[in-house]
């Protein structure tokens, strides 16, 4: 089971960036070289990288946002060593989890290997709009935590 999650505000010095793209399945390409000319020099940026491909592929299969004419957000915030991602995507009845693929199963690792590569990851929303984010690089004053805690 997941547990919805949030990642606390980033402080103000955080240099921030969002951009819309369409809800097309080249997109994920296009968000990734937005976040890589952003974060040029990124100590984990392939692990951003690879997270925000993963974040972006799920949007478009799993929710609205690849519907003809759906539309999601990648917002990148950075700040002290630390590297936020989110994708705000236009939501769907079921849940964001980390899933258990069978070995020989063609999809189904996305949210594990962003859990795997993050210091956290989580989400919040319904099924008209829901942003998933990773954070990276954090120090336990960023860390995610549970919204029922």
């Amino acid at each position: 089971m997941s547990h919805p999650m949030t990642l606390p505000s980033a402080p103000a010095c955080a240099e921030r960036w969002r951009r819309a793209f369409p809800g097309e399945p080249d997109q994920a390409r296009a968000a990734r070289r937005f976040a890589a000319a952003l974060l040029a020099g990124c100590p984990e940026l392939d692990d951003v990288l690879l997270t925000v491909d993963e974040l972006v592929v799920n949007a478009l299969r799993h929710t609205k946002s690849g519907r003809p004419g759906g539309a999601f957000t990648v917002e990148i915030a950075r700040w002290d060593g630390a590297v936020a991602v989110a994708v705000t995507d236009e939501g769907a009845p079921s849940e964001p989890a980390v899933a258990d693929a069978t070995a020989d199963a063609e999809s189904g690792r996305g949210l594990r290997t962003v859990s795997l590569l993050a210091s956290g990851w989580g989400w919040f929303g319904n099924d008209r709009s829901r942003t998933v984010a990773a954070l990276f690089s954090a120090s336990q004053t960023y860390a995610l935590t549970r919204l029922d805690e």
